[in-house]
């Protein structure tokens, strides 16, 4: 993991220079260059891609099934648990991970040298990748660990003592074919993977839903420990059922996504993912713990470290080790550059994405985030706007420190934040990192897909929403 040594401003490019004041030293200092690493050429394909499309149309037939089959595979024993776990997946959402997962995948299949063995499980039966070995129900029928009205008969029930059943034999896993023709050399023959829907992969689409599933269970926790009483305009889970089902909806929507997650068959994948868990976990008490008590209140100090952590565990790790999942899943081996591009690109995006975030809830309030501006003050978090503004007024340290607990801190802060240019320069930095994760796609050869991501860079910095 990249670790910040300076001050986040050094990171922003140099066009983005200071049109209001002067900025400190701190936030003037520029970072060395890092060694560079040239990206790959990426191989012709000899097709121009004019125009670009909304990103979302690309794999909208996509999204529609994996929400209309990710409702399936939520189904519990207990009625209040089941709406509880679909309740914000039948509300407006972004679905802003799928899609980055959907995209890479159709931006890199046929790249990897495994690709045609992903494929071929993907066809064969009994190889585990096709679609309908993924979408049996995550509760075997013949292992009774619920109660469900909707299982196969042949369940045992409660009734006696459960008795021995006998093993059904495992169906014969077709051997793969005796040798895989090596890929042809970037650059000199097309891709193997056709345009269209049949370049994604079941185990692909299978891994967008699980995404999905893990940030939603995010949410019903974090809405449970930021004590939210709306989420995109209506009101979030604890407020329509409590905390205690919102925490338990949470808890059973990992462990559904984690059952998914065996399935697809990859232990790097699995791993990746499994992180993924953790570091939500790890980013929220990064957020909740003092740490801004130990910080010498020297314009911002390791404040940033903590806040760029924070950011990184709680918002673009998803994003990176998603759409880093994806591109293993559709044959990257080990050594091949195209999974650690996919990560570059993730971490990168994820950042802006959330920097925007912070953003936004100081220019856009509730009229979009049905929330009033500053929101976060109100939580105690200090985020980008706020750690800039303490460059600029030494004031703002003191309700940083004491998180603005004190009557009227969260008024005064509002008004430093304005009174500053820390809105702006937060949305310069994720710019950076949006610029960043654009220069990295340049290594993919050209496509739809490709040029879809493009353009979603460019519009992570300028959305309102």
């Amino acid at each position: 993991m990249r670790r910040w040594t300076q001050g986040p401003a050094a990171f922003v490019r140099a066009r983005y220079t200071p049109r209001h004041r002067t900025y400190s030293l701190q936030a003037q200092q520029q970072k060395q260059p890092a060694p560079s690493h040239a990206l790959p050429t990426p191989p012709a394909t000899g097709t121009a891609f004019p125009t670009r499309r909304d990103p979302a149309a690309i794999v909208a037939p996509e999204l529609d099934a994996l929400r209309q089959s990710l409702l399936g595979l939520l189904g519990s024993a207990h009625p209040g648990l089941d709406e509880i776990a679909k309740y914000y997946f039948l509300h407006p959402s972004k679905q802003m991970r799928p899609l980055l997962v959907l995209l890479f995948a159709r931006a890199t299949n046929g790249l990897g040298s495994d690709w045609r063995s992903r494929r071929w499980a993907a066809e064969c039966d009994g190889a585990g990748g096709r679609a309908e070995e993924l979408d049996r129900p995550l509760t075997r029928p013949d292992v009774l660990n619920d109660w469900n009205p909707s299982m196969p008969s042949t369940t045992a029930s409660f009734a006696s003592v459960f008795s021995l059943v006998p093993p059904a034999a495992a169906p014969p896993r077709p051997p793969p074919p005796a040798a895989f023709l090596p890929p042809p050399p970037l650059g000199t023959a097309p891709l193997l993977a056709p345009p269209g829907p049949d370049a994604l992969l079941p185990t692909q689409r299978r891994l967008a839903q699980i995404v999905e599933m893990i940030h939603v269970a995010s949410l019903l926790h974090d809405d449970v420990i930021d004590a939210s009483a709306l989420r995109r305009g209506a009101p979030s889970a604890p407020a329509a059922f409590g905390n205690k089902l919102a925490v338990l909806g949470g808890d059973f929507l990992l462990g559904r996504a984690s059952t998914a997650l065996s399935r697809l068959g990859d232990t790097e994948v699995v791993e990746l993912i499994a992180s993924v868990i953790a570091n939500l976990v790890e980013g929220e008490i990064l957020q909740m713990k003092d740490v801004h008590r130990a910080v010498v209140p020297a314009a911002g100090g390791d404040a940033w470290n903590v806040y760029l952590k924070k950011t990184y565990l709680k918002t673009a790790s998803l994003m990176a080790k998603g759409c880093r999942a994806s591109v293993i899943l559709g044959g990257c081996a080990q050594g091949e550059v195209w999974k650690e591009l996919a990560y570059a690109f993730g971490r990168n995006f994820g950042l802006a994405f959330q920097l925007v975030d912070d953003v936004l809830d100081y220019e856009a309030g509730e009229a979009t985030l049905g929330k009033p501006g500053g929101a976060d003050l109100q939580l105690g978090l200090a985020t980008g706007p706020a750690l800039y503004a303490w460059e600029e007024h030494p004031e703002m340290g003191p309700l940083i420190l004491r998180k603005f607990e004190q009557e009227g801190d969260v008024e005064m802060a509002r008004d430093l934040v304005r009174r500053s240019s820390g809105v702006e320069r937060t949305r310069d930095l994720a710019r950076a990192h949006a610029d960043k994760a654009r220069e990295l796609l340049q290594g993919l050869p050209e496509s739809e897909a490709r040029a879809s991501l493009e353009l979603l860079t460019e519009r992570v910095v300028t959305r309102t929403w």
